[in-house]
């Protein structure tokens, strides 16, 4: 994935497309990622692409913010580190959702169990 930093400050432009696939390194699930963008507000920061304000946005109800082109979705500003973040959310997302998976998994077995002790015992 080509992305666009800035030297100066090291952070990266991300197109809107580019900022899933950053998340897929680490968890590829989109229907259990969650909602994008909370909370926005506007940004003094401007897009690269069209002069428009960015918009602030809490990244997936995580203790993360970035900014966001609201004009035809051009793309996604992350601060220096922030790509970092997001992957570690993803991360967590992940391991959250492993757990979640493996309790349902446990739970089943356990009602499966009380289901066939249940029978036995008619």
């Amino acid at each position: 994935m080509e992305v666009e930093c800035c030297p100066n400050c090291r952070g990266m432009w991300l197109d809107f497309d580019e900022l899933d696939r950053l998340e897929d390194v680490v968890f590829d699930r989109d229907d259990l990622k969650g909602s994008l963008i909370h909370r926005q507000v506007v940004s003094d920061a401007f897009c690269p692409l069209c002069g428009a304000p960015l918009q602030e946005f809490q990244y997936r109800l995580f203790d993360l913010k970035l900014e966001f082109c609201p004009v035809a979705r051009h793309g996604f500003w992350l601060d220096a580190g922030e790509d970092e973040r997001v992957l570690e959310v993803m991360r967590r997302r992940a391991a959250e959702m492993s757990r979640k998976l493996d309790a349902e998994m446990e739970w089943r077995k356990t009602l499966k169990q009380m289901h066939n002790l249940f029978k036995e015992t008619k």
